[in-house]
């Protein structure tokens, strides 16, 4: 299993009328932390576009628990628990940094594809190499 954390402060202009966080920004938080945590294991994204590739998301799911606010202070746990699988799933967890509290849990998952026939291929052997590593057999 590979896992990192990455911290965002809530902007102003993340927040709705009710002055929570939009629930559709959960997503690029999810984003941030996907990009930090393939970074953080020496395989950021720039890697998979120079190799011909590309990750598209293909599902994504989140649960709210609890609002975040403006200036809020986030932790983004970002996972990925299977290696060897077809779609690559990553798992979040949202929590207040400041107090602990459990903001949204969610998963995204995503297919490579090729860049040049945007045709949807199997795990390749560079991604499975970079990151085989940090799995246990």
């Amino acid at each position: 299993m590979i896992s990192n954390k990455t911290l965002i402060r809530v902007r102003y202009a993340d927040t709705d009328k009710m002055q929570f966080v939009y629930n559709g920004k959960y997503l690029e938080y999810f984003e941030v932390g996907r990009t930090e945590l393939f970074r953080s294991v020496n395989f950021p994204y720039k890697v998979v576009e120079s190799q011909g590739y590309q990750l598209p998301l293909v599902e994504a799911g989140i649960k709210y628990f609890s609002p975040a606010t403006y200036d809020d202070l986030l932790e983004i746990e970002a996972r990925v628990e299977e290696l060897y699988v077809p779609r690559p799933k990553v798992i979040y967890v949202v929590k207040n940094k400041e107090t602990g509290e459990l903001i949204a849990e969610g998963f995204t998952t995503h297919v490579f594809m090729r860049s040049d026939t945007k045709k949807a291929a199997r795990p390749p052997k560079f991604y499975v190499d970079a990151l085989s590593v940090y799995f246990k057999e």
